[in-house]
């Protein structure tokens, strides 16, 4: 104990200490991260250099306690392979951090970054693994590990959004880790994460709002990967299914948030990677939080998912279940309350059967898209037109091609219509008309030209026009005229 506390007050000391040293020393050299008046509202550009502090403080505790003249060393030699292995494995992914800080790399360059350092994590020993299913192959325990590397990796990237956020998140997460490994006498998690513990406490007095240096990719995604790895430490050699939620749990707030911007963003049809302003502080800060109360909101809910966390992991099987029940549905309560306009518009659309009635007008046009394009003459052509039309609930169509029109309405009555126009080869062209009481969906219009267009061109490509009969015949409330002789005719 005595050593953990030291390597505590170790890392703290020099956090202290480094970090205004790196922000004044290299922080000018190309790290400025400067205001842009939408998402970064800091009034002068900022420093992103506290992974780079934070890594330097975390190592130095370590060198410091090596020479330390005390017996309790020899545990931290007992450790040391491992603790080499760890540190190759985290320099991937910290200079990732860097050179995104530096020059700027993609979101895939990132992205492979990440992964490549969560591969060599589960080489080296960093793996996700429950002993009730130890009969799974291989693959599946690397695909997970993986999974759950880059993801925790990228939660704490994506919500590094605010003052102090990611390193106060980090702080409750690497402390809740911390008193998981006491109590259940993991000394080498108790090693790792005390003076991890440290190192954030110590950066938080300059990186809390309002902040002199940032945490910077280096940081978020190096401590994201980080307390991904020591979850998967925490869990090592679970028994059963449930004890995998417990580091699940301690950094659920993060991982939330990334799953919630995942899912707006593909509702929306936006790229996965685009940032945007819909983060669950942002939310916050959109329903009048002001910037310290966001964060602390944020630190109290991650301090409330450690306790939960902490209770699941004291009372194993007999109450965890309920708990993680309950946990979820509080979960669910708060992403009501921050409203969400996607999610809501796509539980509305759910409840209403919208989404049926999108797959089922998806098919219909499929089905007429084919019809047309398979026509073997002109009153082929038309009839698929017309048909088409009334399973889309339009009022009318009209359709002119080489001086020949035709007409077809459900009924001669005046009424208040639309027209959509689509034009083909030269003057030809196809109409559709519709009441202005119907509800149409933009995507489902869209959709519809494209199948007519595509459907019809495919078949004046064959020269239908040219078998045209003399009259197409008409059909009940139909107009039919043709342009050429001027005539006009109504049958009923």
């Amino acid at each position: 104990m005595f050593l953990i506390l030291t390597l505590g007050a170790l890392s703290f000391l020099l956090a202290l200490i480094l970090t205004p040293i790196v922000r004044d020393g290299i922080g000018r050299f190309g790290f400025l991260d400067h205001p842009d008046g939408v998402r970064k509202k800091h009034a002068a550009p900022v420093p992103r250099v506290g992974g780079i502090a934070i890594v330097l403080a975390y190592v130095a505790t370590f060198l410091v306690a090596f020479v330390l003249p005390f017996s309790y060393t020899f545990i931290l030699r007992k450790a040391l392979p491992t603790i080499l292995q760890m540190s190759m494995v985290a320099s991937v992914i910290f200079f990732t951090g860097v050179l995104d800080d530096l020059i700027g790399l993609s979101a895939w360059q990132k992205l492979m970054g990440i992964g490549g350092a969560s591969v060599l994590a589960y080489f080296a020993g960093i793996r996700v693994e429950i002993q009730m299913l130890h009969g799974l192959p291989a693959w599946l325990s690397f695909a997970i590990t993986v999974l759950w590397l880059v993801g925790c990796a990228n939660a704490f990237n994506l919500i590094d959004g605010m003052d102090g956020l990611a390193a106060g998140i980090g702080l409750v997460a690497t402390l809740t880790m911390l008193i998981a490994a006491l109590t259940q006498g993991n000394m080498a998690l108790a090693l790792a994460t005390m003076p991890l513990a440290g190192c954030l406490l110590g950066f938080l007095r300059y990186n809390f709002n309002p902040a002199s240096v940032f945490l910077g990719d280096s940081g978020s995604l190096l401590l994201g990967f980080l307390l991904g790895c020591y979850g998967a430490l925490w869990s090592e050699k679970s028994v059963t299914l449930v004890a995998l939620t417990v580091p699940l749990l301690a950094l659920s707030i993060p991982l939330l948030d990334v799953l919630l911007s995942v899912m707006r963003r593909y509702l929306r049809n936006r790229p996965i990677f685009q940032a945007d302003r819909g983060h669950i502080h942002h939310r916050l800060l959109d329903r009048g939080f002001s910037t310290k109360a966001a964060v602390l909101t944020i630190y109290g809910l991650c301090s409330a998912a450690a306790v939960v966390s902490l209770m699941v992991s004291a009372y194993h099987s007999r109450f965890s279940g309920l708990i993680v029940i309950a946990f979820g549905a509080a979960a669910w309560f708060g992403i009501r309350h921050l409203e969400y306009a996607e999610f809501t518009m796509a539980g509305r659309m759910f409840l209403q059967g919208k989404f049926r009635q999108i797959i089922d007008s998806e098919t219909k046009m499929l089905e007429f898209e084919k019809g047309l394009a398979a026509a073997t003459n002109l009153e082929e052509c038309w009839n698929q037109l017309v048909a088409g039309s009334r399973d889309l609930h339009f009022e009318g169509v009209e359709l002119s091609v080489h001086g020949k029109t035709f007409e077809s309405f459900a009924s001669i009555e005046a009424k208040s219509l639309w027209q959509l126009r689509i034009p083909l080869s030269g003057e030809q062209f196809v109409a559709f008309y519709r009441n202005f009481d119907t509800e149409t969906g933009a995507l489902i219009v869209n959709a519809f030209v494209a199948s007519v267009r595509r459907g019809l061109l495919a078949a004046l490509e064959k020269g239908l026009v040219h078998d045209a009969p003399a009259r197409i015949p008409a059909a009940p409330a139909e107009l039919y005229y043709t342009a050429s002789a001027g005539s006009k005719s109504v049958s009923r």
